[in-house]
């Protein structure tokens, strides 16, 4: 399912969501432990901003095949896609 109100949720996020966008945007897909690594950011925070940016559908999330016990984390290119063609 795909929101409208994903924009509006990618620029009310706060800084910590944006960075982990920006990030997952520049670097491609990623575990919540590349995340903390790239961002700098405290795991907790990093948990965080998944969560929301998962909620507004701007992120995807796929068990890792390499590790089961992680999760790869990537952009929705669902919504970003639909969002082109408009």
């Amino acid at each position: 399912m795909i929101t409208d109100n994903a924009p509006k949720a990618a620029t009310d996020a706060p800084p910590s969501a944006k960075l982990v966008l920006t990030v997952i945007a520049h670097e491609g897909s990623l575990t919540q432990s590349q995340l903390v690594e790239e961002t700098m950011l405290p795991a907790r925070t990093i948990r965080y901003a998944l969560k929301q940016l998962g909620e507004d559908n701007l992120v995807t999330s796929e068990i890792s095949f390499m590790d089961a016990r992680q999760n790869i984390y990537s952009l929705n290119n669902d919504w970003f896609t639909e969002v082109a063609s408009r």
